[in-house]
């Protein structure tokens, strides 16, 4: 039986950290929302432990994995024949594109000021091109089919929305290469396939070694790429679908795994920021980037 009254929602990437705190939010509030993981065991314990707060009839768990269109697809049909609709998507899956020097990281001490913060990581950061590519599969191309997915489920909610977490380091100021900023500047002409088209010159200037003498970003190379694309496919979808609140938002340095718990806020703190944005009035803003609760230029 179709649950077509109650607000639903799902929250990519949600067994710990950011997505698990929105998840908790978003419970919080009366909706109901479905915590994905790609790991399944993680993701019941992580449904159990928010049983503890009481919020057992407002959370269920899926399997997804945002790189695989058959467990999208899954999760699209669960939802259709649980709820009928879907009011909310988060996009909040993501990895770092980079693995961590633990050792090299204990001895260095971060005061929390931007440019303090890229110097410590940039020292024991360490990337390569498999990594780069699962960083824009999961990054943009994870988002941008869930999205595609469960949008016809969302154009049966009266007031649907997607929050895309993104981060201040996808703005267009961190895209050292000048075609790239030029081609994702210029908002009347972005596409998708434009945006594939970078993203394809991208990891072939990775692959050839050549990020800093093609003028790519040479630390955090491909998160800040793939940020930059999910940001840019935000205003093609918030063009294409008017009638829905479409948003990405930088929630602020949060400790989660992914800063080694070096971040700025709490997953409390950082998890207020998208569920504002997601639970926002009907008819609110849309095509745009925020920062913490304030718009923000791309």
């Amino acid at each position: 039986m179709a649950e077509s009254t109650r607000r639903c929602a799902v929250v990519t990437g949600a067994n710990k950290g950011l997505g698990w705190g929105i998840v908790k939010q978003l419970a919080s509030n009366g909706i109901m929302v479905v915590l994905t993981a790609r790991d399944e065991k993680r993701g019941l314990e992580a449904v159990e432990k928010l049983k503890g707060f009481g919020l057992s009839d407002h959370v269920v768990f899926h399997q997804l994995d945002v790189t695989d269109t058959a467990s999208i697809a899954s999760l699209a049909e669960f939802i259709k024949t649980q709820f009928g609709k879907l009011d909310i998507l988060v996009n909040n899956a993501g990895v770092g594109g980079t693995t961590i020097d633990y050792e090299k990281l204990a001895t260095l001490s971060i005061s929390g000021t931007e440019e303090d913060v890229q110097n410590v990581w940039s020292k024991v950061l360490i990337q390569n091109y498999e990594l780069a590519e699962e960083c824009l599969n999961v990054n943009y191309y994870g988002a941008k089919r869930t999205a595609e997915a469960l949008i016809s489920l969302l154009q049966l909610s009266d007031s649907p929305r997607i929050v895309n977490i993104s981060s201040t380091m996808g703005m267009l100021k961190y895209i050292s290469n000048e075609w790239a900023k030029g081609v994702l500047s210029d908002a009347d002409r972005l596409s998708e396939d434009r945006i594939d088209e970078i993203l394809s010159k991208f990891l072939r200037d990775f692959k050839e070694d050549s990020l800093e003498t093609k003028g790519w970003p040479t630390f955090l190379s491909a998160y800040i790429i793939s940020k930059a694309a999910m940001n840019a496919h935000t205003r093609i979808l918030a063009k294409e679908y008017p009638n829905f609140s479409i948003n990405c938002i930088c929630p602020g340095s949060v400790k989660t795994d992914m800063t080694n718990d070096k971040g700025m806020f709490s997953v409390e703190e950082g998890a207020a920021y998208p569920v504002r944005l997601a639970l926002q009035p009907h008819g609110g803003p849309s095509g745009l980037f925020f920062l913490l609760d304030q718009p923000h230029s791309f």
